[in-house]
This record gives structure tokens, C-alpha cells and sequence, in this order.
């Protein structure tokens, strides 16, 4: 059952900020029950629904007018704040009422004419449904409870049934001007009426507070939900092992030839394969309910009219059953394009044919996007369908909207408008491992890369580090705490970040310490743990990360830090410098025998850093030994300036995007002539 999740205390908190005026007091209070609603995502996610309240404001000369508050267009409502609910004024809005008909162009257009703000976001594309009805505040839900429901054959009786007549009944009408005058005469035609049920698409409520408007949204919505035998909300963001995440490299790479560009990103995925949705998948109706459209429309958008399905029998045939049951998802799309294009007119561009999710057998549902975000909620999306699905076939059947209304959604230019069309960052749909991912230099290098939208999955053997560090990275990204030096962790990083991101398109391979000695007196231990730290964990991670590269078949990029020592000994460092010149002959041997698979290896040289490897301690005690001060020794090269962390993954960065250089070093010491290379 859905909780009610409003508090006194909270909201006497955003009152409290909004000061005395009264309408912004309202707002406060709109912002707040905005918030809390969103925060559920049994009731609403990733953009849908919206939430009104309708206040009096001033104009320029001081006269008193009644303007509607509603969520814009690019806010979510578990993050909105007050810009995120322009102000609209509702005199003009209210005399739309009168026309006979109206585009969504003209619709817009009225709209962005009357808001308080003209820089403010678009108004959602049902705040004419939210002025056309008289209360001051208005929600709007997706709950899943009322997906079932509104999506049943016998969906008026039962909801008869539940509701007697305290719910008006709104057919199904897309989303716009004709939706609005329609739910507004339902409305009227009984103002008793506590909210509204709209038809294969949702739930309205209302009331003059927001406590009322709110109470009523989780009453209701709990109402569904006991009619339904539904007791616990929908689990979300479930994962957990599988063996079986070996065929998600596979499924990546044939995602990604379907672009036909070969240094095109691939897709980023996110699985999930908790009980639900392995429970669902086991379905004898399987194949069937993958056609039968989206549990809301707007879903459309996010995971298209149907999901991939990969059968046992399509992962037994192994790439070539992946890529056929791809090929085959995308000559059905072009024909379902091609059908409904010729019904409007023509008039559409397709979109891309590829998947945004996908239903594998023993494995589990799988949202793809070009972002980790985007993979997330296509997820998120894709398992609230199947539970609306599965509860809503069990329960009578489930039957959403046909092909011809998915596609007016899919293609309609207000839907399309929320997914944004800004420039993707030059990493996006890229996944960087970094080993050593919570020391100075690898912390530095996975900043660098996210910050060109990447998805990074850290690797290093401190848990509390690793923390700190994802903190900083934000979300989207990921980390495994692994022993680089432990012989499975390279296989355990792997399966770990095609577990988390479906696979791998860059190594980053880091890890390291500095380890001093004179080699006459140097136990054979240690140098042999200098080895495995310094060699070995390389060898076994490039390995790894090869294979995968090779299961993807797209190519791929090995990048180790070596260090200046591979061809620069420093006295008394033989232990770190023959490992790193060891590694630097590695990344040579792998760019010569990987080259034919697409695979690009690259190393760095860097001198000097100050991270795990050069503590403060250690960069006294070597320039006390030179009679130099700390800054001095840290500047010693031609360029008499410090080489900082951040210097060095710049390079890593810079070295990711050369798609046609490999086996190739780039130095990042400031300038040593004694180490370098040509």
C-alpha cells in the first residue's frame, strides 16, 4: 500500500521559507506536495505526472489576477522547486474553453504568452486540463494501481465498483486541448465527483489544500491497490549476480553495429533481475503481452511500443541468435513506422530502430539508453509495466491504447520535446574503468572522463575511499572493491561492470605503488610484490578487459599509467622501475597482437605526481637529499612547474579520444629529457 507521506512539520518548514504573501505560501505548499509525491515512484516517475495550484498575484499596475502555478515542462516532481512551476495567467486560458478546436502549436503558443515569466520553462501539456477544473489544487498520477485499472477491458465497472460514483470517467483522448474540455465537462456533469480516472492513462484528484488534494491521490490510489490485492509496492532498481551477464557484452556490441557507425558509442544498459521481474519472464503469455503496447502512453517515449525479447533459444545460438532477434525487433519497428507514417500523412522522421529495452530469457529486463540515466529509466519504466502487465492480465486482461494512438504519442512533437536535443558530451555511452580508482591520479582521470559523460566504474581495494569518491563522481557512475593484485579480480572487475553497465569500452589500468630499495639488498618478496602489483594486476586486467572488448566485437582501448621509471631508472627504485618497464613492453606486445580486433593500447609516462605513490614525507626526504625545498623538487623539469594529478588525466582523456593512434606513449612530466622516449 502506498504511504501517506505528508508532514506538518515538513511543510511548516516550506511555509516558512515562503514568508507571509499568500500566494507564495500556496506555492510553498504546491512545491512541497509536489515533492513528496514524486518521491513515489508507485505514484509517479521520471517526468510523469503534474500538480497545479492556482493563486491571486498582482500584475505591473497592481490589479489582482488569478494565475495558475503548474509543473513545467523538464522538471521531475520528486526534485522541483518553485521555477519549476511557471506562473500562467489563467483568465486566458480559461477563455480557450469556448473554441471548437485548437493545435497544440496554438496551444503553446497561448501559453508562453501568458506566463509571468517569459524565460520560465513550457507549461505541461495538460495545464489546460489542470485550469479547466475550478479547484486550487490539482494532481495528476501515474500510479501503478491505476495503470491496472485504467488499462482493464472492464475498466468502468470495476472502477465502479471500487469508487461508486466519488471518481468521474474520462475516455481515452490524447493529451492536449480535446483531453481538457472533456475531463472539465466530466467534471461538471457531477462536481461531486473526488478526482478522475482517465481511461489507459491515469488518475486525477483535488482539492482547495494541497493536504486535501494529496490525501486524496494516496486514498484513492490505495483503494486500487486493495481491490487489486496488491499489498506492497512495485520493487524498483532490483539487481542482484547472474552468471548469465556474460551475454550482455554480446548484446552491446550488437546493439551498437545496428548504428552502422563502428566508432559510434554503444548503448549503456541497466539490469534488473530481482524476483519480479524473473517471475515475469517465466510467463507462458510472454511473447504476447510484448505487444501489447505501454502501461501509460507517455511510456512510449521512454522504452518505444515494444520490448526486444531474447528467448533461450536465441542466447543458445549465441551472437548470431542475438543479432538476429535484434535484426528481426528492427524490421518490425520500420514496418509499424512505415504503416502509421503512411496513415498520417507521411509526415515523420523515424527514429532509431534499436531497442530501449529488452526482456531476456534467465538473465532478466534490461533498460538501454545512451546514458546511464537514460538506461535507468527506461528500467525503472520497464519494470512498473510489467508488473502492470502481469497483475492487470491476471486480473482480467491488460489493454492499453492501440498501435495508432502509441504512435500518435511516440511522434507527437510536445512528447518529443522532453527528451531534449542538446549535443552529446564527446564520452557519452562510453564505460572507463579505473583501477586504483580512489588514489590521486585515478580519482583525478575518472573526474576527468565523467566529466565528458562517461559511466565510470572505479576499482580499488578501499571500501571508505571508494565512497568518498563516487560521492564526488555524482550519479551515474559505480564502484568494486577488489585487490587488483588478487589473480580473479580482474575477471570479478569485469563481471562486475557488465553486470552494473552491460560491458567496457576503456581500461584505465592505474593501480601502482612506488617501492624503494637497493636491488643487491632487495628481498626476493618484495620484488616479487612489486611485480604483482606493477606488472601482473596489469597483465591480468588488459587480458580481461581484451576478451571483453572481443565478446563486444566494437573495438576497444587499453590505457596503462607506466611512469617515467620504464625508461628512467631512478636509483635505488629498481623494484618499481623493472615492473613498469616490463608493462611498458606489455602495452606494446598487446597494441601489436590486438590491433586486428580494433583494440587501441596506450600508456602514460608521468614523473612526479604527488598521490599514493609520492606522499608528503617522501618528497622531503627526496629533496633534502637534492638541498632543495618540497616545491622546488616538484618543479625540478623544463617547464620548472608542478605536474598535478588532474595534468595527468587530461592525457588519459586526450589518449581515449585518438581513434586512430596506438601502442603510442604520451609523457606528462613537465619535461625530462632523460626520460624521453624519442
Amino acid at each position: 500500500m502506498i504511504a501517506n507521506r505528508w508532514s506538518d512539520a515538513e511543510a511548516q518548514v516550506w511555509l516558512d521559507k515562503a514568508g507571509n504573501d499568500p500566494a507564495e505560501r500556496d506555492l510553498a505548499l504546491r512545491v512541497y506536495s509536489s515533492r513528496i509525491i514524486g518521491g513515489d515512484p508507485d505514484l509517479v516517475m521520471h517526468g510523469g505526472g503534474n500538480t497545479s495550484v492556482k493563486v491571486r498575484r498582482p500584475d505591473l499596475f497592481g490589479r489582482m489576477q488569478e494565475v495558475l502555478h503548474v509543473k513545467g515542462s523538464g522538471w521531475d516532481l520528486d526534485t522541483i522547486l518553485a521555477p519549476g512551476l511557471p506562473g500562467v495567467r489563467l483568465a486566458p486560458l480559461l477563455a480557450l474553453r469556448d473554441l471548437g478546436a485548437l493545435s497544440d502549436e496554438a496551444m503553446v503558443n497561448v501559453q508562453r504568452q501568458n506566463l509571468l515569466d517569459s524565460s520560465a520553462p513550457n507549461p505541461s501539456v495538460e495545464a489546460l486540463l489542470h485550469a479547466f477544473l475550478p479547484h486550487r489544487y490539482v494532481d495528476h498520477t501515474h500510479a501503478t494501481p491505476f495503470l491496472i485499472l485504467a488499462n482493464l477491458p472492464n475498466a468502468i465497472e470495476a472502477a465502479r465498483e471500487i469508487f461508486g460514483n466519488r471518481l468521474g470517467i474520462v475516455p481515452y483522448i490524447m493529451p492536449g486541448f480535446g483531453l481538457a474540455k472533456a475531463a472539465a465537462e466530466v467534471y461538471e456533469a457531477d462536481p461531486s465527483v473526488e478526482g478522475l480516472l482517465l481511461l489507459n492513462h491515469g488518475h486525477f484528484a483535488f482539492g482547495d489544500s494541497a493536504r486535501a488534494s494529496y490525501d486524496l491521490i494516496v486514498k484513492h490510489t490505495n483503494e486500487v491497490a486493495e481491490y487489486l490485492g496488491l499489498s506492497v509496492p512495485t520493487p524498483l532498481k532490483q539487481r542482484q549476480p547472474t552468471l548469465a551477464a556474460s551475454i550482455l557484452p554480446t548484446l552491446r556490441g550488437v546493439l551498437g553495429d545496428m548504428s552502422g557507425d563502428r566508432d559510434a558509442a554503444m548503448p549503456v544498459f541497466d539490469l534488473r533481475n530481482g524476483p519480479q521481474v524473473m517471475a515475469f519472464l517465466d510467463r507462458p503469455d510472454l511473447a504476447d503481452l510484448a505487444t501489447r503496447g505501454t502501461a501509460s502512453p507517455d511510456h512510449v517515449i521512454r522504452i518505444k511500443p515494444a520490448p526486444l525479447v531474447l528467448t533461450a533459444a536465441d542466447l543458445a545460438a549465441g551472437r548470431a541468435g542475438i543479432a538476429a532477434a535484434a535484426a528481426a525487433f528492427a524490421d518490425n519497428y520500420r514496418s509499424y513506422f512505415d504503416r502509421q507514417n503512411a496513415r498520417v500523412g507521411g509526415i515523420k522522421t523515424m527514429l532509431p530502430t534499436t531497442p530501449a529495452l529488452a526482456w531476456v530469457a534467465g538473465l532478466g529486463l534490461i533498460g538501454i539508453g545512451a546514458t546511464a540515466g537514460g538506461a535507468s529509466i527506461a528500467a525503472d519504466i520497464g519494470e512498473q509495466n510489467i508488473a502492470v502487465r502481469a497483475t492487470g492480465e491476471d486480473a482480467g486482461g491488460f489493454r492499453p491504447i492501440g498501435p495508432d494512438d502509441l504512435f500518435d504519442l511516440e511522434y507527437w512533437s510536445l512528447e518529443q520535446a522532453k527528451l531534449g536535443k542538446g549535443k552529446a558530451a564527446a564520452m557519452q555511452g562510453r564505460i572507463v574503468m579505473v583501477t586504483g580508482g580512489a588514489g590521486a591520479i585515478g580519482l583525478a582521470t575518472a573526474r576527468a572522463f565523467a566529466g565528458q559523460g562517461a559511466q565510470v566504474m572505479l576499482v580499488d581495494r578501499d571500501r571508505a575511499a571508494l565512497d568518498r569518491a563516487l560521492a564526488q563522481l555524482g550519479a551515474g557512475h559505480d564502484a568494486a572493491v577488489l585487490d587488483v593484485t588478487d589473480p580473479d579480480a580482474a575477471d570479478a572487475a569485469m563481471r562486475a561492470t557488465t553486470g552494473r553497465f552491460g560491458g567496457l569500452d576503456i581500461l584505465v589500468s592505474n593501480a601502482g605503488a612506488a617501492m624503494s630499495g637497493a636491488l643487491l639488498e632487495l628481498p626476493d618478496a618484495d620484488l616479487r610484490a612489486a611485480f604483482e602489483l606493477n606488472f601482473f594486476s596489469h597483465q591480468r586486467f588488459a587480458r580481461s578487459a581484451a576478451r571483453l572488448f572481443c565478446d563486444q566485437n566494437r573495438g576497444g582501448q587499453i590505457l596503462f599509467n607506466i611512469s617515467k621509471q620504464a625508461v628512467n631508472p631512478g636509483r635505488n627504485f629498481g623494484a618499481y622501475g623493472l615492473p613498469k618497464a616490463t608493462t611498458l613492453f606489455l602495452m606494446r606486445q598487446l597494441a601489436l597482437e590486438l590491433g586486428e580486433h580494433g583494440i587501441r593500447v596506450n600508456g602514460i609516462n608521468a614523473d612526479r605526481i604527488r598521490s599514493g605513490l609520492l606522499t608528503e614525507d617522501f618528497i622531503a626526504e627526496r629533496a633534502g637529499a637534492r638541498g632543495t625545498d618540497a616545491a622546488t623538487y616538484m618543479a625540478g623539469n623544463l617547464l620548472r612547474r608542478e605536474v598535478e594529478a588532474r595534468h595527468v588525466a587530461a592525457a588519459f582523456v586526450a589518449l581515449a579520444g585518438c581513434e586512430r593512434t596506438t601502442a603510442h606513449v604520451m609523457t606528462v612530466d613537465g619535461g625530462n629529457i632523460e626520460a624521453a622516449l624519442r
